[in-house]
């Protein structure tokens, strides 16, 4: 015993202060990249030094992959930003309360165009308005200013991007790759156990299928940022792609087997009166076994591509399902919300609030990327007085008049690395609050060379900083933005649209695995607006429902297409109008006789009739047991 636990200990990671090493390492590197930004930003004579070493705190992500794809995204955004920042402050620079309200316009376009995306390009939306923000506003007196700023800011921004690019890859900062390829394998896992448990014939929840299914949408945006990893990068991201779509598939076919002894036990009655009726559901349960052997070697494979570096056998999208009336009704209130602080800052009249509002157009398009915007606008407003605070004892206590630069990296060292520690942590909350104080430290503390030691333009800017995310919370109290009941109401009517067929024809150009995978970020998208981790259980279930019968509705179209202009044109055609009554009985009896006459042919229908007999099922099960879909009731 003392040799296995002298074993164990062994291979525990070392712990240094409570952080694991690999904090340790991640916090150096965006100290010394930190430092080599305003090295490089202080030697080429930069407009704003500080910017290079504020990319820096934002793109301070613990893989080289993912801090890569951000930077890209950080480029884009801000060419973007910068192209609007001149067409903005060239036609309304001299219209007043019209240019406020152009910005505000802007403001809510970014918002909507991030919220009909996720991760690293949500962000870019998100940056574009920030860009704006920290050009044209601070220049709203002095528009001829607009276009040397924002070369001034872009060439920060490379200096950034290069600084910490050089150090993740001086460094060796750890790959993505492996933590991916180990999600994926334990979420198989799961998958293929529960779907093992479903063949016992033992009782499973509705609430597991979709927490499984939530845990492999989440990957989407994390497997996108292994395309810039390295030069097998594209062909890892393809294979962990594919891995995923096909897991949602296979998680659908064990779903699907589950229903057949519910619906068996539903409708006993016909089915022992119908001994073709019973064939039936056996000839699905065969064709469904079969069909999660194939997904499963299929996952296999891209896992194995995956690993290895290697494009995989079949590649497959991942899109995204995008609910243009919630990103609209996101965009409209974060609108209103920057107009109506602009607003007062105009009838106040007081001096230099262009650093308010800009802050303010930061916190609301930053927001636009957190699942909660009001509750990240509070985690603002405390990590503001942080922020100000140690700025203030880094300004006039730790440097206190110097301007050597060695004096600057050991009075850094200390803040930087203890917020990136910060950030390394598990938890969302601290996390979210490492990030703000560090990027608004530096920000605030806006290190120059030489460096100002104003105190009165300091306390002013710690005044309008923290006064700006407190009027964006009021300003969100008075326009709340979107609630989850909202969104939720949206989504479940979305969802109930589609699956009567009101949006088929945008879907053909998808396959049917990418399909049902743009379905499961929906139900994802549900899942979170009813209140995760603990959401409404009606809420799951209408959601699973949807879901079941979305899938089952397109892939029995996709079924009957391939009968078209053959021997069973007719029989499809029968079974197609069947399909568009969305009657149980109907449906499965235009099953029946599709076999029949593939029978009569010596032709197979096996896939079409299962996909038949799924809608039939889908739509046949009533609440109470559909809700309880991912398994028999006990």
């Amino acid at each position: 015993m003392p040799v296995n636990a002298a074993n164990t200990v062994e291979t525990r990671p070392p712990v240094f202060a409570g952080f694991p090493a690999s904090s340790w390492a991640f916090a150096v590197r965006i100290w010394l990249a930190c430092l080599l930004a305003l090295y490089a930003s202080f030697w080429l004579q930069l407009e704003v030094p500080s910017s290079a070493a504020i990319t820096v705190a934002i793109l301070a992500l613990p893989t080289r992959g993912q801090g890569l794809e951000k930077a890209g995204f950080r480029l884009f955004a801000t060419a973007i930003g910068v192209a609007a920042s001149i067409v903005i402050a060239g036609f309304f620079s001299q219209t007043d309360g019209l240019l406020l309200a152009v910005l505000g316009a802007w403001v809510g376009l970014c918002v909507y165009v991030a919220g009909m995306l996720d991760g690293n390009r949500a962000y870019a939306a998100a940056l574009s308005c920030i860009t704006v923000a920290l050009i044209t506003i601070q220049q709203i007196d002095s528009p001829q200013q607009v276009f040397p700023t924002g070369v001034a800011r872009g060439a920060a921004l490379v200096i950034g991007v290069l600084a910490i690019a050089l150090i993740n890859d001086v460094l060796a900062a750890p790959d993505y790759h492996p933590v991916v390829a180990y999600r994926l394998e334990a979420l198989h896992r799961q998958i293929m156990s529960y779907a093992a448990t479903v063949l016992r014939g033992e009782t499973t929840s509705v609430s597991m299928t979709a927490s499984m299914l939530r845990d492999v949408t989440a990957l989407r945006p994390e497997i996108a940022s292994l395309r810039t990893e390295s030069s097998s990068g594209t062909a890892r991201s393809a294979a962990a792609r594919s891995a995923m779509v096909d897991l949602l598939t296979t998680l659908f076919l064990a779903r699907a087997l589950a229903t057949l002894p519910a619906a068996a036990k539903q409708t006993s009655g016909s089915i022992d009166r119908d001994e073709g009726r019973s064939d039936l559901l056996e000839m699905c349960q065969g064709w469904l076994k079969s069909e999660l052997l194939r997904k499963d070697a299929e996952v296999h494979s891209s896992l194995d591509a995956l690993r290895n570096g290697t494009h995989p056998a079949v590649s497959r999208r991942a899109p995204l399902y995008r609910s243009r009336r919630i990103a609209a009704e996101g965009g409209l209130r974060a609108a209103i919300c920057f107009t109506l602080i602009a607003a007062l800052f105009v009838m106040a009249g007081w001096p230099t609030t262009e650093v308010a509002l800009s802050l303010v157009a930061v916190i609301i398009g930053l927001g636009a990327t957190a699942p909660d915007p009001r509750k990240f606008t509070a985690i603002a407003i405390l990590a503001t007085p942080i922020s100000c605070l140690l700025a203030g004892i880094l300004k006039y206590f730790v440097f206190n008049g110097v301007s050597e630069f060695p004096l600057l990296a050991i009075g850094l060292a200390p803040v930087v690395i203890g917020l990136a520690l910060l950030i390394s942590l598990p938890n969302p909350l601290l996390s979210s609050l490492g990030r703000l104080s560090l990027v608004f430290t530096l920000a605030i503390l806006a290190p120059t060379n030489p460096q100002s030691y104003d105190p009165q333009v300091f306390i002013v800017t710690c005044m309008l900083a923290c006064l700006a995310a407190v009027l964006t919370f009021a300003a969100q109290v008075i326009i709340p933005p979107l609630s989850g009941n909202r969104r939720l109401q949206l989504l479940l009517t979305e969802a109930r649209n589609e699956r009567n067929g009101l949006h088929v024809q945008r879907l053909r150009r998808l396959s049917l695995e990418e399909a049902a995978f743009r379905d499961a970020t929906r139900v994802q998208q549900i899942v979170a607006a009813s209140g995760a981790p603990a959401p409404d259980q009606w809420t799951v279930d209408e959601a699973m429902r949807c879901f079941d019968r979305s899938i089952a509705l397109r892939r029995c179209s996709a079924e009957l297409d391939r009968l078209k202009g053959g021997p069973l044109a007719e029989a499809a055609d029968i079974a197609r109008a069947a399909l568009a009554r969305r009657d149980a009985g109907v449906i499965l009896t235009a099953a029946g006789e599709l076999r029949e006459a593939a029978a009569q042919r010596n032709l197979s229908a096996d896939a079409a009739c299962a996909a038949l007999v799924l809608s039939s099922v889908a739509f046949g099960l009533s609440p109470s047991t559909a809700g309880s879909i991912g398994g028999r009731q006990p």
